[in-house]
Formats: C-alpha cells, structure tokens, sequence
C-alpha cells in the first residue's frame, strides 16, 4: 500500500554530498564531456531518487531511524576501502576538530532535510539547498579568506532574493518546515565550507568521519525516541538511502575526472526538476509561481557564480 507522507498532499507546501565541493582529478584536455555530462546526470537522478525516498520515509518513521539505518548501509559498503587504508588514515587524519566540526554541519544538515520533508514539497527543499553555494560565496571572505568581487556579491544578493521570494516571508508562511529548510541550507553551506578548507584529505576518511556521525546522532536520538519496527520493504528503503548516496557520489567524482567542471557541474540543478517530477508523482505535490520563480532566481544566480569562479582561476594560472 502506498504511504502517505506526513503532511498533505496539497500542493502547498543523506548523507549528502556536496557535488560542487568533490574534489577530483581534472579532466585532461579532449575528454569525452558528453560521457561526463552523462555521469553527472545520473548522479543527480541517483540523489533525486535519495531525496524522495526520504520524504517517502519520514512519513512514517522519526529522523533518528532514518539516520542511524542509512548511515549503516554506508558503513557497510565502505568498509572494504576502510580495511584498505586502515586503521592509520583515521587515526592520522589531519586538522581533526575541523573534521568533527564537519561531521556537525553534515549530521544537522541531514536532519533538518528531514524535518523539512515532513511538510514541504520535495523540491521547495531541494530549492532551499541548492541555494547553499551562495552562501558560500556570501561565508567566504570570511572563513576562507577569499577575495569577492562586486559581481559576485551582486549574484549573491540576487540569489537571496530568490530564496525570499520562494520562502515569501511573513507570521503565516514562516512554518516549521520553511525554517528548518532555511537552517539545513545554511548548515550544507558551513559543510561545503569545512569540506574546502579539508581538500586533499582522503575521501574515505572523510566519508567515514560523515557516516559515524550520523550512525551515533542516530543511535542516540532512536535511544530518547524509541523504535518502530519497519517492514522488509520500509527496511529496504532505509538501507537503499545510504547506498543511493554513495552511488550518486562516485557518479560525481567519475564524472569530474572524466570532464571539466565547468561542463558538468551546472548540470547539477537538474536536481530540482527531478524533486519537480517526483514530488508529483509519488505526493501530488505541484509548486505555486512564487516558489517556481524563486527557484529561477537561484539557479541564476549559482550559475552565475559559478562560472564567475571558474573565469578568475583561468585568469589566474
């Protein structure tokens, strides 16, 4: 039978990784973009199908389950690669309160994805989040030391127009769900944020930090909150959100090794298109012109940073 999620159907209103902040090889010269634009693509059709399958979820179980039996599924899968490197490549790892720290901002931004979904569509959070590089750039002067310029403060600012406009501010719009999307998408920017000031630490040991994090949030939350015994198929789901996560990232890496990111990594906001379909097909979810436009206004705007960004490091080698 197929479940209703938590809130109505109106029409009203993971572990996730950052697919701008991967780190991988560039592509050589010459590279095949279009097999790297496939890749991407099907890495954010992988995270879509995540995301839905948590809203799926969370109708019927509390976020600290959905924490704890994903992060095992990604546990599991990554152990071969965690005996692989061993023991050292965690107990070695550098700066490690910047690695504590991140696994902060991943396990409150995941939580709070969830808690979103409880009420909103899924691709007005999905929206919300991909609003997170903005306020990178917004964060960056200050907690990277980056230099920006005045036509990327102008797309900043740009960009949190669009996040008003979708949000539509006021003592009756503002719910519960509309706060904690804002909350997750600024605590996926200090994420992203933290993940750069760590580039050149070994993924695994990154991931792994990420999902021990969740795995004892989890844990904890589902010792305060109790228990509800899923059925095979709900299980199955659970277990699908840690590994649809870690398939949607290495289809990421592959597909920066084997393209510029300047190809691929636009292809990104198709993520909301994906929410778009899925939110009305499986919750009869249909966004209003307001959220559609502030959606419009994002995407502008992260692209428009984006390939800023990408401008000024060419200029610069």
């Amino acid at each position: 039978m197929r479940r209703r999620p938590a809130t109505a159907a109106s029409g009203r209103r993971g572990n996730r990784q950052s697919m701008s902040a991967t780190s991988a090889v560039a592509a050589p010269a010459g590279a095949g973009h279009a097999a790297g634009i496939a890749m991407m693509l099907l890495g954010v059709l992988l995270f879509a199908v995540n995301d839905t399958l948590g809203k799926w979820l969370i109708g019927g179980f509390a976020v600290g389950q959905l924490l704890l039996v994903r992060s095992s599924a990604g546990l599991a899968a990554l152990l071969p690669f965690a005996l692989r490197a061993g023991p050292r490549a965690v107990l070695d790892a550098p700066r490690p309160w910047l690695q504590g720290l991140r696994v902060v901002f991943a396990t409150l931004e995941g939580s709070l994805f969830f808690l979103a979904l409880r009420e909103l569509p899924l691709a007005e959070v999905i929206t919300y989040y991909m609003a997170a590089p903005i306020w990178v750039t917004a964060l960056s002067p200050w907690l990277l030391g980056e230099r920006v310029g005045w036509r990327r403060w102008s797309a900043v600012l740009f960009g949190f127009c669009g996040v008003l406009l979708a949000l539509q501010p006021s003592p009756g719009s503002l719910s519960t769900g509309a706060l904690c999307a804002v909350a997750g998408s600024l605590s996926y920017a200090l994420f992203l944020v933290t993940t750069r000031k760590l580039a050149g630490t070994a993924p695994t040991t990154l991931m792994g930090a990420q999902l021990l994090g969740a795995f004892a949030t989890g844990a904890a939350l589902v010792l305060l909150g109790g228990w509800t015994a899923p059925g095979a198929l709900d299980l199955a789901l659970m277990l699908l959100l840690g590994l649809g996560s870690l398939g949607g990232n290495l289809c990421v890496n592959q597909s920066l090794r084997m393209a510029p990111a300047s190809a691929v990594v636009p292809y990104q906001y198709t993520l909301i298109l994906w929410g778009m379909l899925f939110g009305w097909l499986f919750f009869d979810e249909v966004l209003g012109a307001a959220t559609l436009a502030g959606a419009a206004v994002i995407v502008a705007a992260g692209l428009f940073i984006f390939l800023r960004e990408q401008h000024l490091r060419r200029a610069a080698s």
